[in-house]
């Protein structure tokens, strides 16, 4: 049984025809003391089909074999551990053990002649391979030259190498007059495939593996599925048909037997080598057609959340046949019919579920049942009859003392609450123990749908940092260890992060450390908004930033709730905390105006009970933070109000565009390539245009419609690049720009599986000016230049014009000339002093100290600081300043007043409200 499996787990039996070689007087010296004996070389094959190919038989010269006597007195010859497999079998008198009648090496038996079944040689010799396994079937190999690319290469090894053939004693005779008999026909390889696909693909002798190994894939089941037979009797047939008839035969006429072994290696709990053993025992029949047919159902409307533990569950359905279900030790359920066995724990534990919906009415909250039941019954009244009134509707009312009122309530507990609406368990019980499980729910209630499980979600194991847990490596962590080290919501957090899927779950430590971090900075970060609640902004919130915000919360929400309902935790951490928490980080950044207060707290409130699943301990701890009056056990699901998916689009395409225009400006500064020109970099620009494009230029356009059209009529998918180019290159209109085209098709497939079929559209859905105007200021402070304007793509050169496409917005980067003034800070002990910087034509007040801020970075409040004027631009600034009198014969700079530069004579003069002032190179501003 797989629970008595310390490896091995799923592994099936492996049936091989046992093909009966008879060895042929005189034998070998090594025999000899078993003349009169009919001794058979016995090969596990699962090819009995090909046995009318056989040139040779193959042993390993330096592997240990046995021969022993059979039940009927033949002497076969193969590895202990086959043998110990067959003695399990009925192939010895005693079952299970193993009557050795010689030991001996291979190699002491090579060159004995053998009478082999179906081959057209009426004498085949016993030759040397030297890459047979011991693990795999007998030790013994029938070989077929003409199919099978291992048997080609080792024979021919035999034939070119004279000194091979001399170091094991190996006559001509026994070599070289055999040649491949050709047997099955494969189309397009032909008669003798194996010789065919070793000269292909060069393999020189049996030391070849990788080859060997390419050349067994290509011809196995090419071969099983597509051979014609080509011997008599069976000429013309395919292959898959005759392979079980061919078996028969050979059977029956004693040339032949059924073997089976493990398909891989099996080790007990008591670390021994597992066998297939032929024993008395009870089966259950799940290949029953009928039975089949409803569990099939069954599966079909079940919930398996995963396409890969339903391939699990119909791969099982399709080779699950007789398995057997008792065993006659350990603990289980006694087999009501032969109550010898018990039910063995797979096949046991499947329905019951069912008691879980009556069990507090029969023993109340006493665990194990000891007390007396809420409703006054004994377990002895609990009978198979009273059992079936409960569970079955149409069951009559049993004899029992038990009152009606009683059952009646007993089934209409269970009436409410089956059936199952989720179970989860390991996915190494989907071949067993969970396929049983729907089996059983099918067979107790046979038509009735509605009983049946409704969702299974199968889990992988939990590895640490990577690696499995051992306690021998010390990779081992206890779950109170964990709580220990990482608190409980921070060990909660890493499991969910550790995996949704059937694939092993992942926990690893330095994320729980990481998440602790999180928690701690949004726990922080909570507190920091209830002390600043009055410094929020409110009012309506309607900036373009506080509408996306809105959408992007409500979005999540709807993400998070779908997540939680797959049981995809770690995709319900991704959406309702990691991109929560980044969508809020985006606002703030993007909200220069800054946060809106109804928006920062509504964050708050949906955050916290998004992530109360996962992390209930802090969730509640912020829920107090908040000043709820009641747990956030009592609080309502949040609803997710409109998202505007259109609205979100847009402010990812803002954010795409910074980023561009950052690389764009770092590009810029490097110095420019070559060996002639001047290495120094640029210098750094002050202003930057970015060309927006409302259409796609008319190459673009064609290649759209083209792929638009593809797309809807192949069902939203694209053709190949080949049937693509081949169409776009004889359009006349393409013929010039072909060297852009197919990149273009390549960035519109790229962009079609990460965004959707949006990108085929020949417009944007939004307005990409309108976005980046509501977003310039955040734009030109994030590129910390002086001003950046947005202009259509026809307004530009043909270049431009030519490469400016929607949604990809193509900038020019250029320094404005100026003239250099000195702002002076005369306030004493602040920290700050005098900076030059640049005037521009055209800047105003608020330009200038956006240039000042950069320079000096402890200013970080523009509204916190006051431009001056001297009144006397030139004696003005000669005089000492007087503490306490630092606006003296000053005049403050107006946010109407504008700047105008002389880039000849290099002065700068003043207008404000229609006067003009001449200044100097010298300013005054105080911080207050």
């Amino acid at each position: 049984m797989d629970h008595d499996r310390q490896t091995g787990e799923g592994v099936g039996p492996q049936e091989y025809t046992l093909i009966k070689m008879k060895v042929i007087e005189p034998y070998p010296s090594k025999l000899s003391g078993l003349k009169g004996k009919n001794i058979f070389l016995v090969a596990a094959t699962l090819r009995p089909e090909t046995m009318f190919g056989q040139t040779n038989c193959w042993v390993r010269p330096d592997m240990k074999y046995i021969g022993f006597e059979t039940a009927n007195g033949d002497i076969f010859i193969c590895t202990q551990r086959a043998a110990r497999n067959m003695s399990y079998q009925g192939f010895t008198k005693d079952n299970g053990v193993v009557p050795v009648v010689k030991e001996l090496m291979g190699e002491e038996i090579i060159g004995a002649a053998l009478s082999a079944p179906l081959t057209s040689f009426k004498v085949i010799y016993t030759l040397p391979m030297l890459t047979i396994k011991e693990d795999k079937g007998t030790g013994v190999v029938t070989s077929v030259p003409s199919d099978s690319p291992d048997d080609v290469a080792a024979f021919r090894d035999l034939k070119k190498k004279q000194a091979l053939r001399a170091k094991y004693g190996i006559k001509d005779e026994m070599v070289m007059p055999f040649e491949p008999v050709p047997i099955i026909e494969i189309p397009g390889i032909g008669n003798l495939s194996a010789p065919s696909i070793c000269d292909e693909l060069k393999i020189q002798s049996q030391n070849d593996r990788e080859k060997l190994a390419e050349a067994k894939e290509q011809l196995y089941l090419k071969g099983f599925y597509e051979g014609i037979m080509l011997v008599d009797g069976f000429k013309g047939q395919k292959v898959q048909d005759v392979k079980k008839t061919i078996q028969k035969k050979m059977i029956d006429n004693g040339e032949a037997l059924i073997y089976m072994e493990p398909e891989k290696q099996v080790i007990s709990r008591s670390s021994d080598e597992c066998v297939v053993a032929l024993c008395d025992q009870w089966y259950l029949d799940y290949g029953e057609e009928t039975w089949k047919k409803q569990t099939s159902q069954c599966l079909r409307d079940l919930e398996t959340f995963c396409d890969e533990t339903r391939r699990n569950f119909e791969a099982t359905l399709g080779w699950l046949q007789e398995h057997a279900c008792s065993r006659t030790y350990g603990l289980g359920t006694r087999l009501p019919w032969d109550e010898q066995w018990l039910i063995e724990s797979l096949s046991d534990s499947t329905i019951y579920m069912a008691y879980y919906t009556v069990a507090h009415l029969l023993q109340g909250g006493n665990l194990r049942g000891q007390e007396e039941s809420p409703l006054g019954i004994r377990a002895q009244a609990m009978t198979k009859e009273v059992w079936d009134y409960i569970f079955f509707k149409e069951a009559p009312f049993p004899k029992t003392q038990i009152p009606k009122e009683k059952l009646d309530k007993l089934k209409d507990e269970f009436e409410f609450w089956y059936p199952v609406d989720l179970r989860v368990s390991g996915k190494d019980l989907v071949p067993n123990h969970l396929s049983y499980y729907l089996y059983n729910h099918v067979a107790m209630w046979p038509g009735q749908s509605d009983k049946w499980p409704k969702a299974v979600r199968a889990n992988g194991h939990l590895l640490l940092n990577s690696e499995k847990m051992s306690k021998s490596t010390g990779n081992f962590l206890t779950l109170t260890q964990a709580i220990d080290k990482f608190s409980a919501d921070g060990m909660r957090l890493a499991l969910a992060d550790a995996g949704d899927t059937v694939e092993d779950a992942n926990f690893v430590e330095a994320m729980a450390d990481a998440g602790i971090l999180r928690l701690y900075t949004w726990v922080e970060w909570v507190k920091e908004m209830v002390a600043n609640w009055d410094s929020l902004r409110s009012g309506p919130a309607s900036t373009f930033n506080d509408r996306v915000f809105a959408s992007e919360m409500n979005a999540g929400i709807v993400k998070t709730e779908q997540n939680y309902e797959k049981i995809m935790f770690k995709e319900a951490l991704k959406t309702g905390f990691f991109e929560f928490q980044a969508a809020k980080d985006k606002y703030r950044e993007l909200a220069i105006e800054g946060m809106h207060r109804d928006l920062v707290f509504q964050f708050i409130e949906v955050q916290t009970l998004l992530l109360t699943p996962i992390c209930p301990h802090i969730c509640e701890h912020v829920w107090m933070l908040l000043g709820k009056p009641d747990s956030i056990m009592k609080a309502e699901w949040p609803l997710a109000g409109p998202v505007d998916e259109v609205l979100i689009r847009s402010s990812q395409y803002l954010m795409e565009v910074a980023h561009d225009l950052r690389l764009r400006l770092k590009n810029y500064m490097m110095p420019a390539k070559g060996k002639k020109v001047d290495k120094q970099p640029h210098q750094k620009p002050s202003h930057c245009t970015i060309y927006v494009a409302k259409n796609y230029p008319p190459w673009q356009h064609t290649t759209l419609s083209v792929l638009r059209r593809h797309f809807e009529a192949n069902e939203g998918k694209l053709p190949d690049n080949k049937v693509i180019a081949s169409e776009l290159g004889n359009l006349p209109e393409l013929k010039k720009y072909m060297k852009k085209v197919m990149p273009f098709v390549a960035m519109i497939k790229e962009n079609l599986e990460k965004t959707g079929p949006q990108v085929l559209d020949l417009q944007l859905e939004f307005d990409e000016q309108g976005v980046l105007m509501e977003n310039i200021v955040y734009l030109t402070n994030s590129l910390e230049l002086d001003h950046i304007e947005v202009k259509f793509a026809f307004e530009a050169d043909d270049r431009i014009r030519e490469d400016c496409c929607p949604g990809k917005p193509l900038t020019v980067f250029r320094t404005e000339p100026g003239v250099s003034v000195f702002l002076v800070n005369p306030q004493p002990s602040n920290g700050h002093f005098s900076t030059k910087i640049e005037v521009r034509q055209g800047d105003n007040r608020d330009s200038l100290i956006r240039r000042l801020m950069k320079m000096d970075r402890g200013i970080k409040d523009l509204s916190k600081v006051k431009l001056m004027r001297f009144d006397d631009p030139v004696l003005g600034p000669r005089r000492v300043p007087v503490l306490g009198k630092e606006h003296a014969e000053k005049t403050p700079i107006s946010d109407h007043a504008v700047f105008h530069v002389d880039l000849v004579t290099k002065k700068i003069h003043l207008t404000e409200n229609g006067l003009r002032a001449d200044i100097g190179a010298l300013h005054q501003y105080n911080l207050w």
